[in-house]
């Protein structure tokens, strides 16, 4: 099968983790699969891609780009072309800019297109425009992904007219279950760890504050936050302010995410929303015990409702405090949930249990027998 896989770049987020990790998979079994980053420029993918994977960068193909608008439409165009010359069979998109273009630019090929969301509409605070894009363009996309059942909902509701949805989880990578958690040695000082983009969603402004209360409390702790965005500044000033440079950590990304996952005690999301977290997933399949705001949506559903890791009310800075003490200082517990977590979420979302739901998707939309949710 020719699979054309689109995204926005190959960066580090967790979209990009899950394109990679998809795109690897379907070429190691034999798949034809040509992976598209739509609007960076050229540079290197964050995540290792196998030599089997066609990697192409969009923008190496477009002309007379212009600016704006025209610049938005020849990438249309020479999509367009590379869809129609490549012969595919099936063409995937991550993201809801990339979803609109890749519909748009498969207008008239009867070729199906699969639509993959990755954040919950109710909660991602998406403008009007793309909420309307999303309204009329959707429905002319062979399916719909997204991630947890309550996103399916609010999808239902903003689209009323796409023709169908499927629930499809993220997979973890076949490398990381080589990994495993490695706690740090008696006496030696604690990791709490946070992993994503250094900006609004991720709330990890909240985290510092409630981390600055935290170490006045117990003192052989840090906090480290991986990631990069456009609030650097104000969390590096935050930290200063708090007189915390030499607790709280912010040493940018990292090509080895789940070495510095698995030192931690424990691993902290402080997230207004999610869709289902790339990295709180991968820490808990370390076996790192969690506590996770219980936010819009996926934390629930990776925790079991809070079976395999602390859920604290959203935004409730005072028990993410009071979670983080508990596993600080309880080691019994940091065990169990590690253990529980461990083995949940390899079970539920190993490449073995997620690449069955894609390939009924494949033969679904192949073959016109799609069966609505």
């Amino acid at each position: 099968m020719k699979i054309i896989l689109l995204v926005s770049s190959m960066g580090s987020g967790g979209a990009e983790r899950v394109a990679a990790t998809l795109a690897n998979a379907w070429s190691e079994r034999g798949d034809d699969v040509t992976l598209v980053a739509t609007f960076s420029k050229r540079g290197p993918c964050f995540y290792p891609l196998s030599d089997k994977v066609c990697f192409i960068h969009l923008a190496d193909l477009v002309r007379g780009q212009g600016h704006g608008p025209l610049q938005y439409i020849a990438r249309i165009k020479t999509l367009r072309s590379l869809i129609r010359d490549a012969g595919a069979d099936v063409i995937i998109s991550f993201l809801t800019n990339v979803n609109i273009m890749a519909i748009v630019a498969s207008l008239g090929l009867k070729l199906p297109v699969i639509a993959c969301e990755h954040n919950n509409p109710s909660a991602d605070g998406r403008s009007m425009l793309w909420s309307l894009l999303c309204r009329f363009v959707y429905p002319k996309a062979s399916l719909l992904t997204v991630l947890t059942d309550n996103i399916a909902a609010s999808f239902k509701e903003m689209v009323p007219a796409a023709k169908h949805i499927a629930v499809v989880p993220n997979p973890l990578p076949n490398e990381l279950l080589s990994q495993s958690y490695s706690p740090a040695e008696p006496g030696s000082r604690k990791r709490i760890v946070a992993v994503g983009r250094l900006n609004s969603q991720k709330q990890f402004d909240v985290l510092i504050n409630a981390f600055s209360t935290l170490a006045d409390r117990i003192e052989d702790v840090d906090l480290w936050i991986w990631g990069e965005g456009g609030e650097r500044a104000a969390l590096e000033a935050q930290v200063v302010r708090l007189g915390m440079t030499r607790r709280i950590f912010l040493p940018g990304n990292t090509p080895t995410p789940w070495s510095e996952m698995a030192r931690a005690r424990a691993f902290a999301v402080s997230s207004r929303f999610e869709g289902l977290p790339m990295a709180l997933m991968e820490s808990m399949a370390l076996g790192v015990p969690c506590v996770s705001f219980d936010c819009p949506s996926g934390p629930r559903e990776l925790t079991r409702d809070g079976r395999d890791g602390l859920l604290v009310p959203p935004g409730d800075a005072d028990a993410l405090i009071e979670a983080l003490s508990r596993l600080l200082m309880d080691d019994a517990l940091c065990e169990e949930l590690g253990r529980r977590a461990a083995i949940s979420v390899r079970e539920r979302y190993g490449l073995h249990a997620v690449l069955p739901k894609w390939d009924l998707i494949f033969a679904q939309v192949g073959t016109g027998t799609l069966v609505s949710r």
